[in-house]
């Protein structure tokens, strides 16, 4: 299954629980109307008569109460993988601490998201014996990744990049938000037994009589028990879901890293360890259906467990596995498999033969030549660089300083914008990082940028958006805005938006590529007139393209083009359905691609294109 397929998979699971949620509160309606009859007449024999009024107006309440609930609690997760994060207690963690377990997860996490083409997720400890992880948030924007210190003790790098791995196809299937929506669902139907127990406890606690407290007694433990009944099949709805989606992210580990033992190892380790991979934090239960492993005991395992059985795990990804267990506490040190050069070696240059079928294949679908590509990069960036990415006033020098401008009179006016209007110490990094800094080949820098997006995450309100004018302003110094430039201010806005800027709301998809034909004609028009196509003519370019899309638009002329306007029609695409997206991305690649190499300026675009749209594009390596 490739990635659009993935996503499309996760709006129809959406739309199933959205049927399921419908389904329930149905149901809690029809018994909470039963209860309702039976303590009328309990406490006034012969008086209560079914009334269709009556029904609707208990219905009403009920579905206001559940759906407010279920709102409250996904309105409390709105901070994305953050706010999850801090539910359990979680520390965040960075690259430059000394811990050299805390700097190999980190430097994990790193070469799979470069490797991915998305952002760095921020890295959070939780502070648990278990072996475990978990990823969270809405989307690659606002991912967070967990690691309990027993996984990162216990684990060797190989194991930890197999379990890494299998969060981050969470991440890029969209998994995480149906797991989010799940917690509010459950919330919401939990919420009537919630008020049954307060009617209970209150009606308990009172000193009147006995007679007149009976009906109340029966009302609370009616509502406990219809709440109850509720969540017990809401439980069941998770655990079906959950369960599948984790053969799925042990598949993609392994189709990832090219290394069963990897994550197959650590799944040996769990059953091995007396602590397993079960957590002691009381909110486990509650996002158990997020973790790499099952986070918290259950009972009928067959129904409730989130997670399959360990055993059949291991031997769908190691399928020779014998049953036994290691013994031991200290994880045998192993070598991942294949190296950074020899995965580069055979790759043979970026985007080489690449055709728009095939570029588009590795969209959310990285592979080990792209995991061995990222390494490589990371390794080959300035050390000076990497280590500026991961402080917040460096990290806004360190984008500064990839815009500034290489004619000395508007560099000299750019250094001076940043003196008299950014933090001191951004001016005084940006300068160190021109004396320090040494050259960048054109494909590190989005890798750089990428490592710093979870720095930048970190600023204040009023740091962001002084930090955004001022790459505006350094852009536009010299009159013009280049690709490269567009390509960085494009993927930072797109990834911090998801932090600073308030959620512009669900639009409706578009259903088919025709609503959207103009939208489809400023980019592709864009990308044909951008990029060198060595000999190709334009109009034969955009045909190649136009027969991706099935559309029968037509070349715009360059002169009624122009960034606004490629913004404003990306923000409309972005509506598309996942399949129609994969079409449209085809057709950039055949835009890019008609020469047969795409060049680092050409990939860039390519994947800021694809970002803006939700679709993290992996380097293009073959």
């Amino acid at each position: 299954m490739d990635f659009f397929a993935a996503q499309d998979q996760a709006r129809r699971n959406t739309g199933r629980l959205v049927l399921f949620f419908a389904l329930a509160v149905l149901s809690l309606v029809i018994m909470t109307n039963l209860l309702v009859m039976v303590f009328f007449g309990y406490s006034s024999p012969g008086s209560f008569q079914f009334d269709w009024q009556v029904f609707f107006s208990i219905g009403a309440v009920v579905v206001v109460v559940v759906a407010a609930g279920s709102l409250y609690k996904i309105a409390a997760l709105s901070g994305g993988g953050d706010a999850v994060a801090a539910m359990l207690g979680g520390e965040a963690i960075f690259g430059d601490e000394g811990d050299l377990d805390r700097r190999k997860v980190i430097n994990v996490v790193e070469e799979m998201a470069i490797a991915s083409g998305t952002p760095v997720p921020q890295v959070y400890l939780l502070k648990e014996e278990g072996i475990n992880a978990f990823a969270a948030g809405f989307s690659t924007s606002d991912a967070v990744i967990g690691v309990t210190s027993g996984a990162i003790r216990q684990l060797n790098r190989e194991q930890l990049q197999g379990v890494i791995a299998h969060e981050f196809s969470h991440i890029l299937n969209g998994d995480m938000r149906l797991n989010v929506r799940l917690i509010g669902i459950l919330h919401g139907i939990l919420l009537i037994g919630l008020i049954g127990y307060r009617v209970l406890r209150g009606t308990s606690s009172n000193t009147g009589s006995r007679k007149g407290g009976g009906p109340l007694l029966l009302l609370g433990a009616g509502l406990m028990a219809i709440g109850y009944a509720g969540t017990f099949f809401g439980k069941l709805i998770k655990a079906a879901v959950s369960r599948q989606r984790e053969f799925l992210a042990d598949a993609a580990a392994v189709q990832f890293t090219r290394n069963p033992q990897g994550i197959g190892g650590a799944l040996l380790r769990i059953g091995g360890l007396p602590a397993g991979s079960l957590l002691k934090n009381p909110k486990g239960a509650e996002i158990s259906h997020f973790f790499f492993s099952q986070g918290v005991p259950v009972f009928f395992k067959a129904l409730f467990a989130t997670h399959p059985p360990l055993a059949e795990r291991i031997k769908r990804i190691i399928p020779a596995w014998d049953g036994s267990f290691p013994a031991g506490t200290t994880p045998e040190v192993t070598v991942a498999k294949g190296s950074a050069g020899g995965a580069v070696e055979e790759a043979g240059g970026l985007g080489a033969g690449l055709v728009g079928s095939e570029v588009i294949a590795r969209v959310g679908r990285p592979t080990e030549a792209q995991l061995g590509y990222a390494r490589q990069l990371l390794s080959e960036i300035p050390e000076v660089l990497r280590k500026v990415a991961r402080d917040p006033f460096s990290a806004r020098a360190l984008i500064c300083y990839l815009v500034l401008d290489s004619d000395p009179t508007i560099r000299a006016g750019q250094l001076l914008h940043l003196k008299n209007t950014a933090d001191r110490g951004v001016h005084v990094e940006t300068l160190k990082l021109l004396r320090e800094g040494g050259g960048l080949r054109p494909e590190q820098r989005l890798p750089l940028v990428d490592l710093a997006l979870p720095t930048l995450r970190r600023l204040s309100e009023p740091q962001y958006r002084q930090f955004l004018t001022n790459l505006n302003t350094l852009i536009a110094a010299d009159g013009k805005i280049s690709l490269f430039e567009w390509c960085l201010r494009r993927i930072v806005t797109q990834h911090l938006a998801a932090a600073f800027d308030k959620p512009a709301g669900s639009a409706s998809l578009r259903g088919e590529l025709d609503q959207v034909a103009g939208s489809c004609v400023v980019l592709l028009s864009v990308l044909v007139h951008a990029v060198n196509h060595h000999g190709f003519a334009p109009a034969d370019v955009f045909a190649a393209a136009r027969a991706e899309l099935g559309l029968a638009i037509e070349l715009a002329p360059k002169d009624r083009l122009g960034l606004p306007e490629l913004d404003r029609a990306l923000l409309e695409l972005n509506r598309l359905p996942p399949l129609h997206k994969a079409k449209l991305l085809k057709a950039c690649a055949a835009c890019v691609n008609a020469d047969g190499m795409i060049a680092p300026v050409e990939a860039e675009l390519l994947r800021a294109v694809a970002a803006t749209l939700g679709c993290p594009m992996p380097p293009l390596v073959v």
